[in-house]
């Protein structure tokens, strides 16, 4: 972490200097690290997620002063339409980051419709309204990055994770839809995690082997054979990647999915 955090950074000191990021889901895993990254790079970030102790850890390790936790439950849409409110009357967002946990695993015809509703109202319809909320704010500053942590499933739907597939899809048909209608200082795109390093990761093995019998390393394995760079992604890498997304340099990309994946995918 120190390493990529510091002596290998790859982006200039401050280069986000003056800009304030909201990163949802930022408790654990891909969140946690993108939020270490952003404010590496200069940012005044605002952590979301439902533990506030764990937030408070976060921010007392981010490079930087001013930061803030924002205690959301993103399922929450009412009480999260406020606080998001609340939250620009004392700073414009000029990025945001839309991240959150992923639905059990299972194979898709095992859901009723109701196991839709949580994992939908958690991931597309709280980034809608966090979207709607500070799009207009983004467009008078002249100034917005949105970025999506999603799945690679968005293009290779993955085996037994059917709930997830179909959520991410809706994810990137939604960013894709936005990509066309946002105002030009404004870009939307998405990433999409490989085999990180993360305890989501960890659950999805042991519940595979829960069902099937096999061990959680022959699982493990079996996925490590898929990957070229033959390990687990560090979440850190995959913050770094968000970062680039979010930087002035980068506005003019708009509308992707960015693999970050070691290579697993064989689509181009």
């Amino acid at each position: 972490m120190e390493k990529i955090l510091d002596s290998e950074f790859p982006y200039a000191d401050g280069i986000l200097s003056g800009k304030n990021a909201l990163v949802c889901g930022a408790s654990k895993g891909i969140g946690r690290a993108t939020a270490l990254m952003l404010a590496r790079a200069g940012a005044n970030v605002t952590v979301c997620a439902r533990s506030s102790e764990k937030l408070d850890i976060l921010v007392d390790e981010m490079y930087g002063s001013g930061h803030s936790k924002l205690i959301l439950d993103l399922e929450d849409i009412a009480t999260l339409e406020h606080k998001i409110f609340e939250l620009t009357k004392k700073q414009k967002i000029h990025i945001l980051v839309n991240n959150a946990g992923g639905p059990p695993g299972g194979p898709l015809l095992s859901n009723k419709i109701d196991d839709f509703d949580a994992p939908f109202r958690r991931h597309l319809h709280a980034a809608h309204t966090i979207t709607q909320i500070l799009t207009p704010i983004m467009e008078s500053e002249g100034y917005g990055r949105i970025v999506n942590i999603i799945s690679t499933s968005v293009r290779e739907p993955i085996d037994n994770i059917g709930l997830s597939n179909t959520l991410r899809g809706a994810m990137g048909s939604w960013a894709k839809s936005l990509s066309r209608e946002l105002n030009p200082c404004i870009t939307i795109n998405n990433i999409l995690p490989g085999f990180t390093d993360t305890d989501r990761l960890g659950s999805l093995a042991k519940s595979i082997s829960d069902r099937t019998g096999e061990s959680i390393k022959s699982v493990q394995d079996k996925w490590m054979d898929s990957v070229p760079i033959q390990r687990l992604i560090d979440p850190l890498e995959t913050g770094a990647a968000v970062t680039w997304l979010c930087l002035p340099s980068s506005g003019s990309i708009r509308g992707i999915s960015l693999a970050v994946d070691g290579g697993r995918m064989r689509s181009i």
